[in-house]
């Protein structure tokens, strides 16, 4: 079993940044991809960013130049670097993980609202 705890969220304003982190704790494979998700009101819950444990990374387009993922595994920690931040960027932010072979683990979500 895997738990997944996920922090950092709040309240900022446009062209500001947030970190988020999400600590897992549990059995975790060595080999495995780590995520983040997010969910808006009213929409579907889209990826944001991945890293797998070698390191390799994948944006979605609309984050791209804006938000970095980065990982510890000695921590088995995951960040989320967002910077220049947006109204639209406003969603609660889930992480995944998920080894390889297998199925995934979420967290329980952290709201981030980009507001002024």
């Amino acid at each position: 079993q895997v738990q997944l705890v996920e922090s950092g969220g709040g309240l900022v304003q446009p062209g500001g940044s947030l970190r988020l982190s999400c600590a897992a704790s549990g059995s975790i494979s060595s080999l495995n991809v780590m995520c983040w998700y997010r969910q808006a009101p009213g929409k579907q819950r889209e990826l944001v960013a991945a890293i797998i444990s070698g390191g390799s990374t994948n944006y979605a387009d609309s984050v791209k130049g804006r938000f970095t993922i980065s990982r510890d595994n000695s921590k088995k920690t995951v960040y989320l670097q967002m910077n220049s931040l947006k109204p639209e960027d406003t969603a609660v932010y889930y992480c995944n993980y998920r080894p390889i072979p297998g199925v995934g683990y979420w967290g329980q979500g952290t709201q981030v609202t980009v507001s002024s």
